[in-house]
């Protein structure tokens, strides 16, 4: 007998050995058929796994996002299936599920077109109804490669090949004729994949490098239901038109030239848009606490290896020789931040010493991965770091999250928090970042925050809290960070003198609340479809005369706005007035003020509001306190 502990705390035992698909079944049957995987102490595992000591058990379901995974997975492999049998010659790479739902990068002669992606669709639903059993077994190694070789499949060969150095078994699941390598886990039956889409079809080089061959990646998302792949397409449609790409070029706020592929070019609207949020980033982090500074955007490759970026970075980064030395442009801001703090010694009554700075970084990003500003080679990172004592950590932690939570409130976004640990390709000592580690869990759990924890996804010289915006469609964006940092400080040799006279080392927080200025414009253009609040607009009023006669009225309207602030423009085009609403309506401006002879003969404006339409007629004071005061508390 052995003691099996679920999720709610219960203790339930058993007899022994079992799989946890046959202990799911003896809890509840219901919650079997609804089952895509489990977690066993909490390792992702498939149900097929043999249970034969005490453990925790828990049950994964579509709800969870792991098993949400596991059944894209298994869609994955249902579509390659379909494949291998429409397109025998087809050679087959990777299929992993993917946070929007999964992909597969096929070898194929001619991209599938689609035409082509409708018969694979057929051909999965045939496959689905087929009810094949999957099953899972493991070969050795020189077993496996020749199996992958008979059935002439070179990917996983070159696969098989670099695990084989390990000597551990090989894993492969099998439905019907199909065989597919893989780790799993996979869904006990694919008769649950009751709906899916296959969405669209892109190039992808083999393993990201645009040395290898190019091949066709085919993406897909599927559900257990109808009516939610109906609704999941439906927030799709609505994702297309929110396309901040297409947007930012009806509105005139940025494009991305062929001459700068990744490197954004803002307009004029898209400055306003951009400067108004750096000064409400400069607004809230005087308020904070914060010194602003500058950091040059080229610095020698000395540095870099001094702060570990030159190895575990150097393929992100652009570099060049001048006066035969090595210089590389900065991938993000934090060594030149370390330089500044070094300018002078500083005690310990000037800590914690919080500095920011929007500093403009460069990262090579392979061509296929550039989306609009969302993925781009060149942006501004509005970074801060907090130089402080051992007893500052918590409260200086603490004090970042209520900022972020300031700012994200601002724009109505909820949140949810991620602690990511430490990873394989880390440095410094364990003991460090176990003290790191703590201090961020203690934190946010004393702040009241629930948090999930992302296992050996922290940055190389410490771990994080990232916080992962919702907006509107119920997408996700890791936005803000907080990283906690012993290793840079000891690297560069950072000091502080103590109470005590003697010197010491302080710690460091990096950390970033929008994360790049440029990628969160993206995120609230698609947010707000456009249709930014009054405070943000690039144009916050459009003034529109009924005829050419009451242009000049208009025009002291125009100076009236401009002397509070207020960013207008007049429609001084010869058209009706229909034609004009329009525009604006278009241009998504919050509000349209109308002049015709009864406004002139009053001294009133009518107004048009983007959320109420025709308001009617009122007085420019009365416009300016209801327009300014929505300004002030930046209402949504």
């Amino acid at each position: 007998m052995v003691k099996i502990t679920l999720k709610d705390g219960t203790v339930h035992e058993y007899e022994v050995p079992m799989s946890a698909a046959d202990i799911t079944k003896e809890i509840s049957m219901g919650l079997y058929r609804n089952a895509c995987s489990c977690k066993i102490n909490g390792e992702v595992r498939d149900l097929r796994t043999v249970i034969d000591s005490d453990c925790t058990l828990e049950v994964l379901t579509f709800d969870d996002e792991d098993g949400k995974k596991t059944f894209n997975h298994t869609a994955s492999h249902i579509m390659a299936q379909a494949v291998k049998r429409l397109y025998p010659n087809v050679k087959l790479t990777i299929g992993p599920a993917i946070d929007s739902g999964f992909y597969y990068d096929f070898d194929t002669e001619t991209p599938f077109s689609p035409e082509d992606l409708e018969k694979i669709e057929k051909e999965m639903k045939k496959i689905v109804k087929e009810g094949l059993e999957i099953e899972k077994f493991e070969l050795d190694p020189a077993d496996a490669i020749k199996m992958m070789e008979e059935k002439n499949e070179p990917y996983k060969v070159e696969l098989i090949n670099e695990h084989a150095e390990k000597g551990e078994p090989i894993s492969f699941y099998k439905q019907g004729e199909f065989t597919e390598l893989c780790a799993g886990p996979h869904l006990m039956d694919m008769k649950v994949v009751k709906a899916f889409k296959l969405t669209n079809c892109t190039g992808a080089y083999w393993r990201g490098d645009a040395k290898n061959k190019m091949l066709c990646r085919v993406y897909g998302t599927a559900f257990p239901k109808a009516s939610m792949l109906e609704e999941h397409l439906q927030m799709l449609e609505e994702a297309k038109k929110r396309d901040h790409r297409k947007i930012g070029k009806e509105l005139e706020l940025f494009t991305i030239m062929e001459e700068g592929p990744g490197f954004p070019f803002f307009l004029p609207k898209g400055m306003v848009l951009k400067n108004t949020l750096v000064d409400y980033w400069r607004e809230i982090h005087r308020e904070a606490g914060y010194d602003e500074i500058q950091s040059p955007m080229m610095l020698n490759r000395a540095l870099w290896e001094r702060s570990g970026h030159w190895d575990h970075y150097k393929e992100n980064m652009y570099t060049t020789v001048i006066d035969d030395t090595d210089f590389a442009v900065k991938p993000m801001n934090c060594p030149g931040g370390i330089l500044v703090y070094k300018t002078k010694m500083h005690s310990y009554k000037d800590l914690p010493l919080r500095m920011g700075e929007l500093g403009l970084v460069h990262r090579h990003e392979l061509s296929g991965a550039l989306h609009g500003l969302m993925r781009v080679r060149c942006f501004t990172q509005d970074d801060a770091h907090i130089f402080m004592t051992r007893e500052q950590i918590k409260d200086e932690i603490k004090g970042v999250v209520s900022l972020i939570d300031k700012v994200y409130s601002t724009f109505g976004f909820e949140y949810h928090i991620e602690l990511s640990t430490q990873p394989e390709d880390s440095m410094g000592a364990k003991e460090d970042w176990d003290i790191a580690t703590d201090a961020l869990r203690d934190a946010i759990t004393e702040l009241g925050y629930d948090y999930e924890v992302n296992e050996g996804d922290g940055a190389f010289y410490g771990p994080k809290l990232d916080f992962h915006l919702t907006d509107c469609l119920g997408r996700t964006w890791q936005c803000g960070t907080i990283q906690l940092d012993f290793q840079l400080p000891e690297r560069f040799e950072l000091e502080y003198v103590g109470s005590d006279g003697e010197k010491h080392r302080p710690i460091m927080i990096h950390r970033v609340v929008f994360g790049s200025i440029e990628r969160f414009i993206g995120i609230l253009t698609e947010h707000f479809a456009g249709a930014y609040p009054v405070w943000l607009a690039p144009v916050q009023v459009k003034l529109l005369p009924i005829a050419d006669r009451h242009l000049d009225y208009l025009y002291d309207v125009k100076k009236m706005l401009e002397a509070k602030g207020i960013r207008c423009e007049i429609d001084d085009r010869s058209e009706k007035i229909g034609f004009k609403i329009r525009s604006a309506q278009l241009e998504k401006v919050p509000y349209m003020l109308l002049a015709g002879d009864k406004d002139i003969e009053n001294g009133t404006i009518s107004v048009r509001s983007r959320k109420n339409g025709d308001e009617g007629a009122t007085t420019m004071d009365a416009f300016l306190a209801r327009i300014l005061e929505e300004i002030e508390r930046k209402a949504l």
